[in-house]
């Protein structure tokens, strides 16, 4: 299938976050040390398991709670990065798959590895901002979103999307790293700074949204000790294989840089400011 463009300009920090993946630094980051196909937050069996095996397991632990899959079904993803999920959904299930993401040079990665693995004809990636879907509505059966939506400065609207583009009986699950909900103000700015925002979303704020939005909570799966395990992992990678990275051509200052920042996500969660789960909605209707 032919990927196709959102022409809905995005946000100032959507921008932000574009041009950031975009950056020669991050995507060599990422594919390289954050686990590959999926560049999401793990479940852990202990804290030296590989971060591939560990994010892979967060997907199948997803997969798990979106029913019966089959060739009948279209899930969409969004903020996909490497589109590893969507590539398991098609080669396991059969489902047709689209991925939407801002980064074009990660979306000719995801691209390029659905061609690799024979999964081309099943996978779309879109070039776009998830704060404007470009389908119809009930467009999805299912919709699926993996540490991307703390980037965008509105993520109700994000939500409501997601409500629009999916059937009636769907499924949404979600991962996101979040604040708690009583949070005190000030003490993640560093965290704030770094990804150009004001705040992050909390788990009440994701709920009731969604509510108002018709997507009913039927499970939130709370692992806040794991966000703080893989940003400890991740961290811990990323500075023994600095060399690897350097000779890749990834700058001094950025892994410097990164390494700062992981460590404030990694004090955050040690201090209780930060939580991370798997939340899956339904869509009423049926």
């Amino acid at each position: 299938m032919n990927a196709f463009t959102n022409t809905t300009a995005p946000s100032e920090r959507v921008q932000i976050a574009r041009e950031y993946y975009n950056s020669n630094d991050a995507d060599t980051f990422y594919f390289t040390i954050w686990g590959g196909e999926d560049i999401h937050v793990g479940l852990y069996k202990d804290d030296n398991e590989p971060i591939f095996d560990a994010s892979r397991r967060t997907v199948e632990r997803m997969v798990n709670k979106l029913g019966p899959l089959d060739a009948q079904k279209h899930v969409i993803d969004l903020g996909g990065g490497y589109g590893g999920a969507m590539r398991y959904l098609a080669a396991k299930f059969g489902c047709r798959c689209t991925v939407l993401n801002v980064s074009e040079v990660e979306n000719e990665r995801d691209r390029q590895m659905n061609r690799e693995q024979g999964l081309d004809h099943l996978t779309t990636v879109i070039d776009g901002d998830f704060a404007n879907v470009p389908a119809t509505d009930a467009a999805y059966d299912h919709a699926w979103s993996q540490d991307a939506i703390l980037h965008s400065d509105n993520r109700e609207k994000v939500i409501s999307e997601i409500a629009r583009t999916l059937k009636p009986g769907g499924s949404f699950v979600l991962t996101d790293p979040m604040q708690t909900d009583d949070c005190p103000a000030g003490v993640l700015d560093p965290i704030y700074k770094r990804i150009h925002l004001d705040s992050l979303a909390t788990p009440r704020f994701y709920i009731e949204t969604a509510e108002r939005y018709g997507l009913e909570l039927v499970e939130f799966e709370e692992h806040a000790h794991q966000l703080t395990r893989h940003y400890g992992r991740v961290r811990q990678e990323l500075i023994d294989r600095r060399q690897e990275l350097l000779d890749a051509g990834v700058s001094e200052q950025y892994i410097d840089n990164m390494k700062n920042g992981l460590q404030h996500w990694v004090d955050g969660g040690q201090r209780g400011y930060l939580t991370w789960g798997i939340f899956h909605f339904r869509k009423r209707g049926e």
